[in-house]
């Protein structure tokens, strides 16, 4: 089980506060919500992976198979990182090593956490290339990042992520830029493992139509809180929280062709300034005084 609780430092830009979830093997946790909502830091957070200034003043941030990852030395969290946890990053581009080969990068987790000759390791990374999508995976694995688009590039993430069978993968937007038969594919694979090893999945995305199909729970972030968390069936379809509404009427294929399509009036909260109740009470079409209390 993983366990996350990100609490605000006082003082400080607070960018999450207080979230606390649990996901159990084999099952697939959707975080969604609108940019700078505190997604991707709750992810960075239990990875350890957050900047220099960035601080935890306390509570835990990160609990795999019993072991606090707040407490772990250096050592210790690399020995997870990759068997344990793998993660996709957002940014491909400026998560990948631009100055080591494809082939390289790929290898790399297997040469550290397995007993495997690099003959091996090339072999798996090919397989896992194929896996992604990748077309003449033999000749591209040996190229540098800069020669690949956008979307090969976020395959090559993927495929990094997946190639070391972690018991929990960290998806955050993994498939954004890729086009919705590669998408298609990529989930396809997601799920294919998980019944495989009972991976477990925790995936961040925009995407509630992707959420729908994939997730069993799904948490509902908005300035950097937990505002509703559900059974997807039931996020759905009784929907209480009206930030959780607002997000569904955004939906395009909602709106009634021809129509002008649904936005979210006003803009997300300061997260630097205090905030008393709901913080999506500003831009509630329902909100009363008790909202802000």
């Amino acid at each position: 089980t993983v366990a996350s609780q990100c609490p605000r430092q006082a003082g400080g830009v607070g960018a999450v506060d207080g979230v606390p979830f649990t996901l159990a093997a084999a099952q697939t946790r959707g975080v969604v919500g609108d940019s700078a909502a505190g997604k991707s830091v709750t992810a960075r957070t239990s990875m350890q992976l957050l900047p220099a200034y960035a601080k935890i003043p306390e509570g835990s941030a990160g609990s795999f198979m019993g072991q606090n990852l707040l407490t772990l030395d250096r050592k210790s969290r690399r020995a997870i990182s990759g068997p344990g946890i793998g993660m996709i990053f957002q940014d491909p581009m400026t998560s990948l090593n631009p100055y080591m080969r494809i082939s390289d990068q790929l290898i790399e987790p297997l040469m550290i956490h397995e007993d495997i000759s690099k003959d091996d390791a090339l072999k798996r990374a090919l397989e896992m290339l194929d896996a992604v999508g990748i077309n003449d995976a033999s000749n591209r694995i040996h190229y540098y990042p800069h020669e690949f688009s956008g979307g090969m590039r976020q395959r090559v993430m993927i495929a990094m992520a997946l190639i070391t069978k972690p018991e929990l993968l960290i998806a955050d937007e993994p498939t954004t830029a890729l086009d919705v038969t590669v998408q298609a594919q990529i989930l396809e694979l997601i799920q294919k493992m998980q019944q495989e090893i009972g991976m477990g999945v925790i995936f961040i995305t925009h995407d509630l139509g992707v959420v729908s199909g994939l997730c069993d729970r799904v948490q509902v972030m908005y300035g950097g809180r937990i505002v509703e968390t559900a059974d997807t069936r039931s996020l759905f379809y009784t929907p209480r929280h009206p930030y959780t509404r607002a997000l569904q009427k955004s939906i395009p294929s909602m709106q009634p062709k021809g129509t002008e399509l649904y936005t979210i009036e006003g803009l997300p909260p300061d997260v630097s300034k205090p905030m008393a109740g709901c913080s999506f009470a500003p831009r509630c079409e329902f909100a009363n005084e008790g909202c802000t209390a």
